[in-house]
Protein backbone atom coordinates (compact mmCIF):
# COMPACT_ATOMS: atom_id res chain seq x y z
CA UNK A 1 0.00 0.00 0.00
CA UNK A 2 1.09 3.35 -1.05
CA UNK A 3 3.57 1.96 -3.54
CA UNK A 4 2.02 1.75 -6.53
CA UNK A 5 3.12 3.78 -9.10
CA UNK A 6 0.33 6.38 -9.83
CA UNK A 7 1.79 9.04 -11.46
CA UNK A 8 -0.57 11.13 -9.83
CA UNK A 9 -3.13 9.23 -11.94
CA UNK A 10 -4.05 6.45 -9.90
CA UNK A 11 -5.46 5.53 -6.64
CA UNK A 12 -5.85 2.86 -4.62
CA UNK A 13 -7.36 0.27 -2.14
CA UNK A 14 -6.01 1.88 1.50
CA UNK A 15 -6.15 -2.11 2.93
CA UNK A 16 -4.06 -0.23 6.06
CA UNK A 17 -7.13 1.56 6.28
CA UNK A 18 -9.34 -1.63 6.74
CA UNK A 19 -7.12 -3.32 8.98
CA UNK A 20 -6.43 -0.41 11.53
CA UNK A 21 -9.99 0.65 11.64
CA UNK A 22 -11.38 -3.16 11.95
CA UNK A 23 -8.55 -3.61 14.93
CA UNK A 24 -9.31 -0.32 16.85
CA UNK A 25 -13.10 -0.81 16.81
CA UNK A 26 -13.38 -4.48 18.36
CA UNK A 27 -10.49 -2.79 21.19
CA UNK A 28 -6.91 -2.60 19.66
CA UNK A 29 -6.20 0.50 21.56
CA UNK A 30 -2.27 0.28 20.43
CA UNK A 31 -4.02 0.71 16.75
CA UNK A 32 -5.05 4.57 17.88
CA UNK A 33 -2.01 6.97 16.68
CA UNK A 34 -2.19 4.74 13.57
CA UNK A 35 -6.25 5.64 13.44
CA UNK A 36 -5.35 9.32 13.54
CA UNK A 37 -3.19 8.76 10.75
CA UNK A 38 -5.64 6.63 8.44
CA UNK A 39 -8.65 9.47 9.67
CA UNK A 40 -6.80 12.11 7.95
CA UNK A 41 -5.92 10.84 4.78
CA UNK A 42 -3.00 8.42 5.24
CA UNK A 43 -0.25 11.25 5.06
CA UNK A 44 2.22 8.90 5.64
CA UNK A 45 1.46 5.91 2.97
CA UNK A 46 0.62 9.06 0.38
CA UNK A 47 3.23 11.56 0.79
CA UNK A 48 3.26 14.20 -1.54
CA UNK A 49 -0.47 13.16 -2.92
CA UNK A 50 -3.54 14.12 -2.29
CA UNK A 51 -5.94 12.51 -0.10
CA UNK A 52 -7.80 11.38 -3.10
CA UNK A 53 -4.93 8.82 -3.80
CA UNK A 54 -6.41 6.52 -0.91
CA UNK A 55 -10.01 4.69 -1.47
CA UNK A 56 -11.05 4.25 2.35
CA UNK A 57 -12.52 0.90 3.03
CA UNK A 58 -13.86 -1.33 5.38
CA UNK A 59 -15.14 -4.31 3.22
CA UNK A 60 -15.13 -5.34 -0.01
CA UNK A 61 -16.86 -8.16 -2.34
CA UNK A 62 -13.99 -10.17 -0.91
CA UNK A 63 -14.20 -10.99 2.55
CA UNK A 64 -16.53 -10.66 4.79
CA UNK A 65 -20.03 -8.16 4.93
CA UNK A 66 -19.99 -5.61 7.95
CA UNK A 67 -22.81 -7.26 9.16
CA UNK A 68 -20.78 -10.62 9.29
CA UNK A 69 -17.55 -8.77 10.02
CA UNK A 70 -19.17 -8.33 14.04
CA UNK A 71 -21.15 -11.58 13.95
CA UNK A 72 -18.30 -14.54 12.83
CA UNK A 73 -15.28 -14.92 14.66
CA UNK A 74 -14.23 -17.65 12.12
CA UNK A 75 -15.17 -18.08 8.08
CA UNK A 76 -17.85 -20.64 7.59
CA UNK A 77 -16.95 -21.24 3.32
CA UNK A 78 -17.95 -24.75 3.41
CA UNK A 79 -20.65 -24.36 0.97
CA UNK A 80 -18.02 -23.56 -1.47
CA UNK A 81 -16.62 -27.23 -1.60
CA UNK A 82 -13.51 -27.04 -0.70
CA UNK A 83 -13.42 -28.60 3.08
CA UNK A 84 -13.51 -24.34 4.30
CA UNK A 85 -9.77 -24.02 3.32
CA UNK A 86 -10.44 -21.44 0.70
CA UNK A 87 -10.94 -17.62 2.10
CA UNK A 88 -8.81 -15.46 4.11
CA UNK A 89 -8.18 -17.04 7.58
CA UNK A 90 -6.84 -13.25 9.17
CA UNK A 91 -10.28 -11.31 9.15
CA UNK A 92 -9.94 -9.12 12.47
CA UNK A 93 -13.68 -9.87 12.70
CA UNK A 94 -15.32 -10.53 16.25
CA UNK A 95 -18.68 -11.93 16.63
CA UNK A 96 -19.83 -9.86 19.67
CA UNK A 97 -20.44 -12.85 21.61
CA UNK A 98 -22.11 -15.63 19.59
CA UNK A 99 -20.73 -17.13 16.68
CA UNK A 100 -23.86 -15.73 13.49
CA UNK A 101 -26.96 -15.68 14.42
CA UNK A 102 -28.65 -15.23 18.04
CA UNK A 103 -31.56 -13.85 19.39
CA UNK A 104 -29.65 -12.43 22.02
CA UNK A 105 -30.97 -8.78 22.23
CA UNK A 106 -27.79 -6.95 23.65
CA UNK A 107 -25.28 -8.65 21.32
CA UNK A 108 -27.69 -7.81 18.23
CA UNK A 109 -27.75 -4.46 19.74
CA UNK A 110 -23.69 -4.46 20.23
CA UNK A 111 -23.43 -5.41 16.44
CA UNK A 112 -25.45 -2.55 15.08
CA UNK A 113 -23.45 -0.07 16.73
CA UNK A 114 -20.21 -1.66 15.82
CA UNK A 115 -21.63 -1.08 12.09
CA UNK A 116 -22.80 2.26 12.71
CA UNK A 117 -19.32 3.01 14.30
CA UNK A 118 -17.47 2.15 11.34
CA UNK A 119 -19.39 3.83 8.99
CA UNK A 120 -19.39 7.08 10.97
CA UNK A 121 -15.38 6.55 11.05
CA UNK A 122 -15.41 5.97 7.38
CA UNK A 123 -17.51 8.68 6.36
CA UNK A 124 -15.47 11.02 8.46
CA UNK A 125 -12.41 10.33 7.00
CA UNK A 126 -10.31 12.12 4.67
CA UNK A 127 -9.82 10.41 1.11
CA UNK A 128 -12.60 8.46 -1.14
CA UNK A 129 -14.76 6.20 0.82
CA UNK A 130 -16.05 3.29 -0.75
CA UNK A 131 -18.75 1.07 0.62
CA UNK A 132 -19.55 -2.83 -0.09
CA UNK A 133 -23.29 -2.54 -1.48
CA UNK A 134 -25.79 -4.05 1.10
CA UNK A 135 -23.65 -3.42 4.00
CA UNK A 136 -25.71 -0.23 4.67
CA UNK A 137 -28.71 -2.58 5.27
CA UNK A 138 -26.93 -5.30 6.91
CA UNK A 139 -26.80 -7.83 4.37
CA UNK A 140 -25.22 -11.34 5.54
CA UNK A 141 -23.38 -14.27 3.85
CA UNK A 142 -23.66 -16.36 6.79
CA UNK A 143 -19.99 -16.18 7.24
CA UNK A 144 -18.76 -17.11 4.13
CA UNK A 145 -16.14 -15.04 3.18
CA UNK A 146 -15.27 -16.25 -0.42
CA UNK A 147 -18.69 -16.32 -2.19
CA UNK A 148 -17.22 -15.89 -5.91
CA UNK A 149 -18.59 -18.81 -6.80
CA UNK A 150 -22.02 -18.66 -5.11
CA UNK A 151 -25.33 -17.20 -7.23
CA UNK A 152 -27.78 -18.09 -4.26
CA UNK A 153 -28.58 -16.68 -1.42
CA UNK A 154 -25.17 -16.45 0.05
CA UNK A 155 -23.84 -14.26 -2.32
CA UNK A 156 -27.38 -12.53 -3.29
CA UNK A 157 -28.19 -9.05 -1.60
CA UNK A 158 -31.73 -9.62 0.82
CA UNK A 159 -33.61 -6.51 -0.25
CA UNK A 160 -36.32 -7.24 2.42
CA UNK A 161 -33.43 -5.52 4.85
CA UNK A 162 -33.52 -2.30 4.03
CA UNK A 163 -37.07 -1.93 5.85
CA UNK A 164 -35.76 -4.51 8.39
CA UNK A 165 -32.65 -2.76 8.94
CA UNK A 166 -34.21 0.91 9.08
CA UNK A 167 -32.33 2.03 11.59
CA UNK A 168 -28.93 1.48 10.21
CA UNK A 169 -29.98 2.20 6.89
CA UNK A 170 -31.10 5.77 7.73
CA UNK A 171 -27.80 6.06 9.67
CA UNK A 172 -25.75 5.98 6.22
CA UNK A 173 -27.93 7.85 4.73
CA UNK A 174 -27.76 10.79 7.18
CA UNK A 175 -23.62 10.26 6.93
CA UNK A 176 -23.67 10.61 3.38
CA UNK A 177 -25.48 13.61 3.58
CA UNK A 178 -22.97 15.49 5.75
CA UNK A 179 -20.29 14.12 4.04
CA UNK A 180 -21.88 15.37 1.13
CA UNK A 181 -22.63 18.56 2.73
CA UNK A 182 -19.12 19.84 3.92
CA UNK A 183 -16.30 20.16 1.49
CA UNK A 184 -13.59 19.96 4.84
CA UNK A 185 -14.32 15.86 5.14
CA UNK A 186 -13.98 15.66 1.15
CA UNK A 187 -10.83 18.12 0.39
CA UNK A 188 -7.95 16.38 -1.86
CA UNK A 189 -5.58 18.51 0.38
CA UNK A 190 -4.59 16.83 3.79
CA UNK A 191 -4.37 20.36 5.06
CA UNK A 192 -4.24 20.56 9.18
CA UNK A 193 -2.59 24.12 9.64
CA UNK A 194 -4.86 26.78 11.28
CA UNK A 195 -7.37 28.46 8.61
CA UNK A 196 -9.73 31.36 8.80
CA UNK A 197 -11.79 30.21 11.64
CA UNK A 198 -8.93 30.56 13.56
CA UNK A 199 -8.76 26.77 14.27
CA UNK A 200 -6.62 23.98 12.96
CA UNK A 201 -8.87 23.04 10.21
CA UNK A 202 -8.35 19.35 11.71
CA UNK A 203 -7.40 18.00 15.12
CA UNK A 204 -7.34 14.91 17.04
CA UNK A 205 -8.47 14.92 20.67
CA UNK A 206 -8.84 12.61 23.45
CA UNK A 207 -11.92 12.57 26.23
CA UNK A 208 -11.13 16.51 27.04
CA UNK A 209 -10.35 19.27 24.10
CA UNK A 210 -6.58 19.37 23.25
CA UNK A 211 -5.83 16.99 25.60
CA UNK A 212 -4.15 13.83 23.34
CA UNK A 213 -0.85 12.87 22.04
CA UNK A 214 -1.36 11.86 18.63
CA UNK A 215 1.04 8.67 19.64
CA UNK A 216 -1.15 7.86 22.53
CA UNK A 217 -2.64 4.55 22.43
CA UNK A 218 -6.91 4.55 24.02
CA UNK A 219 -10.16 3.25 23.24
CA UNK A 220 -10.96 6.94 23.61
CA UNK A 221 -10.66 9.67 20.01
CA UNK A 222 -11.82 12.80 18.93
CA UNK A 223 -11.33 14.76 15.86
CA UNK A 224 -12.61 18.39 15.24
CA UNK A 225 -13.27 19.75 11.28
CA UNK A 226 -12.85 23.39 11.00
CA UNK A 227 -14.32 24.70 7.75
CA UNK A 228 -13.71 27.78 6.46
CA UNK A 229 -16.39 29.46 4.80
CA UNK A 230 -14.10 31.28 2.80
CA UNK A 231 -12.06 28.81 1.90
CA UNK A 232 -14.79 26.19 0.68
CA UNK A 233 -17.30 28.75 -0.66
CA UNK A 234 -20.18 27.55 2.02
CA UNK A 235 -22.46 29.99 3.66
CA UNK A 236 -20.41 30.63 7.15
CA UNK A 237 -17.57 28.37 9.15
CA UNK A 238 -18.82 25.65 10.52
CA UNK A 239 -17.10 22.69 12.78
CA UNK A 240 -17.34 19.45 13.51
CA UNK A 241 -16.74 16.97 16.04
CA UNK A 242 -16.56 13.23 16.22
CA UNK A 243 -16.32 11.11 19.26
CA UNK A 244 -15.48 7.50 19.38
CA UNK A 245 -15.71 5.55 21.94
CA UNK A 246 -14.34 1.53 21.16
CA UNK A 247 -14.31 1.33 25.32
CA UNK A 248 -16.54 -1.64 26.82
CA UNK A 249 -17.32 1.31 29.48
CA UNK A 250 -18.42 4.64 28.90
CA UNK A 251 -16.84 8.14 28.71
CA UNK A 252 -17.93 11.71 28.85
CA UNK A 253 -16.43 13.42 26.62
CA UNK A 254 -16.03 17.50 27.16
CA UNK A 255 -16.82 19.72 24.11
CA UNK A 256 -14.47 22.34 22.23
CA UNK A 257 -15.09 25.75 22.86
CA UNK A 258 -16.33 27.37 19.49
CA UNK A 259 -16.90 30.91 18.42
CA UNK A 260 -20.31 32.89 19.41
CA UNK A 261 -22.91 32.46 18.78
CA UNK A 262 -22.36 28.91 17.69
CA UNK A 263 -23.56 25.85 19.85
CA UNK A 264 -23.15 22.12 19.31
CA UNK A 265 -25.42 19.71 18.22
CA UNK A 266 -25.66 16.14 18.45
CA UNK A 267 -26.75 14.87 14.46
CA UNK A 268 -26.33 10.98 14.98
CA UNK A 269 -24.93 8.87 17.61
CA UNK A 270 -24.57 4.80 17.43
CA UNK A 271 -25.96 4.10 21.25
CA UNK A 272 -29.59 5.09 22.67
CA UNK A 273 -28.05 8.61 24.90
CA UNK A 274 -29.76 11.48 24.91
CA UNK A 275 -31.85 12.16 21.72
CA UNK A 276 -30.04 14.06 18.84
CA UNK A 277 -30.93 17.71 18.15
CA UNK A 278 -30.39 19.19 22.08
CA UNK A 279 -27.91 22.18 21.96
CA UNK A 280 -24.71 22.14 23.63
CA UNK A 281 -21.74 24.44 23.82
CA UNK A 282 -17.90 23.91 24.71
CA UNK A 283 -17.32 22.82 27.72
CA UNK A 284 -20.46 20.69 27.50
CA UNK A 285 -20.16 16.84 28.07
CA UNK A 286 -21.52 14.25 25.84
CA UNK A 287 -21.96 10.58 27.71
CA UNK A 288 -21.21 8.19 25.43
CA UNK A 289 -22.03 4.69 25.90
CA UNK A 290 -20.20 1.50 25.33
CA UNK A 291 -18.59 0.94 21.83
CA UNK A 292 -20.19 3.84 20.68
CA UNK A 293 -19.84 6.79 18.20
CA UNK A 294 -21.49 10.78 18.03
CA UNK A 295 -21.33 13.28 15.53
CA UNK A 296 -22.10 16.91 16.19
CA UNK A 297 -21.88 20.06 13.89
CA UNK A 298 -22.37 23.52 14.85
CA UNK A 299 -25.23 25.52 14.00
Amino acid sequence: VGKFPSWHRWSEWNGLYRDCLRRFIKGGAEYAPELRRRIAGSPDLYEGRLTTASVNFITCHDGFTLYDLFSYNEKHNEANGEGNRDGSNENDSWNCGAEGETDDAGICALRRRQMKNAFTILLTSRGVPMLLAGDEFANTQSGNNNAYCQDNEISWLNWTLPEKERSLYEYVKMLLAIHRAHPVLRTAEHDRTYNGTGYPELSFHGTKPWDSAEDSPGLTLAYLYAEDHVKYGTKSDCFIYVILNAHWEEHPFELPVIPEPLSWKIILRSDDGEPAGEQLRGGDSVLLGPRSSAVLVTE
